[in-house]
């Protein structure tokens, strides 16, 4: 069986060329929850309970009952999101990851592995060969649909781009890939950052411009030496102007397209403070972008709950109460803080590691309540 699975993983490559010669559609906002799902499992009863569970989703699902099926069906028509049986014929779900994973134009391919037991060895087995979730049977229907819904918005995102704006994902994506301890940190500030912006009833454009600028703000740091990123002690002068310099150097990584021009604020003023002591402009008050001031919310928080070499991870508490008394110092708008410190129960609820698996829309359904709030007008 393993031989007959050979060819279509040698033929992986000639997705890239493919994708590369035709011309990708344009998405103006993706759209959540659609999309076409293909189902790899040998199972005829664990399929059916899959689609399921898929009912009422505009999408079209498609079945393999092996991985070089699963491969054919990949190289052959479309597909944006893949739940694979942890025991899948011939290679398995570890290798089958590491073949989509290593294809450029599918390294962004979500891809949820699926087992009948919560196994550590076998979910970090799949995890380290790339796969985007480890979920177990039986499904909980509504967590596993939000997670659906989730990764296929994040798919349409992609699908999105142009060939500029991939290749900047990509390289952004690198920044976190450099360090070990920033595991799924974009994905967490993407989703934070565009809950706090239903809060605040933000349009559909910025929305889409929080979830962009969460995996790109930092994109600047490409061209920090790690000698800077990632020095244990105190940075020298030197190394700290070269460090607050990464703001501008994403903006002009970034600057030449048109289409990222809602996010270029997001990139240059992240590290701006309410009081103007922050970088690179020294900008205060309402001359600060509210997208940055948003972004900056999540960055703070998830950079506070997550361990460093130099720090452990505060809990949520410990980091609201740190994010309260730095907002008392002047360096956060009281009001942005309050809205952020009304919408924290949502995200107190999931590990902070987690997070990324939490679906925007769970999200926004669990601070509908926030719409009617006064603290709104910070929006407008």
């Amino acid at each position: 069986m393993a031989a007959r699975f050979t060819h279509p993983i040698e033929t992986l490559p000639a997705i890239d060329r493919a994708h590369l010669l035709a011309p990708k559609p344009r998405i103006p906002e993706p759209d959540l929850g659609r999309g076409d799902i293909l189902l790899v499992d040998s199972s005829a009863h664990r399929k059916r309970s899959m689609r399921q569970c898929l009912e009422g989703f505009e999408n079209r699902v498609v079945e393999a009952g092996t991985t070089s099926e699963a491969v054919v069906s990949i190289l052959t028509g479309h597909v944006d999101l893949i739940l694979i049986n942890a025991q899948a014929p011939e290679v398995g779900a570890a290798d089958f990851c590491r073949a989509i994973r290593k294809a450029p134009a599918t390294q962004f391919l979500p891809v949820f592995v699926v087992a009948s037991s919560d196994d550590p060895e076998t979910e970090v087995r799949a995890i380290e060969a790339g796969a985007s979730d480890f979920l177990t049977t039986p499904f909980r229907t509504p967590a596993f649909r939000a997670r659906v819904q989730a990764s296929l918005r994040y798919k349409a995102m992609i699908d999105s781009l142009d060939d500029s704006e991939t290749i900047l994902f990509s390289l952004a994506k690198s920044v976190e890939d450099r360090d070990p301890d920033l595991s799924h940190h974009c994905q967490r500030l993407a989703l934070m950052g565009a809950a706090l912006g239903e809060a605040l009833k933000l349009s559909a454009e910025d929305i889409l411009a929080l979830q962009r600028g969460g995996y790109l703000h930092d994109i600047g740091k490409i061209s920090i030496p790690d000698r800077i990123l990632f020095k244990a002690g105190p940075l020298t002068k030197e190394e700290w102007d070269i460090m607050k310099s990464h703001p501008e150097r994403g903006e002009r990584i970034c600057g030449n397209l048109r289409s990222l021009a809602s996010v270029l604020p997001i990139i240059r003023s992240h590290h701006e403070r309410w009081d103007g002591s922050g970088y690179p402009d020294g900008l205060a008050g309402h001359d600060i972008p509210l997208l940055a001031q948003v972004m900056q919310m999540a960055d703070i928080y998830d950079a506070l709950t997550t361990a460093r070499p130099y720090k452990r991870a505060f809990t949520s508490e410990e980091a609201l109460r740190i994010m309260w008394e730095e907002t008392a110092k002047g360096w956060r708008d009281p009001e942005l803080m309050k809205v952020f410190a009304d919408l924290l129960p949502t995200f107190r609820r999931f590990d902070p590691h987690d997070l990324s698996r939490v679906s925007l829309q769970a999200l926004a359904s669990s601070i509908e309540s926030f719409r009617c709030s006064p603290l709104v007008s910070l929006a407008s």
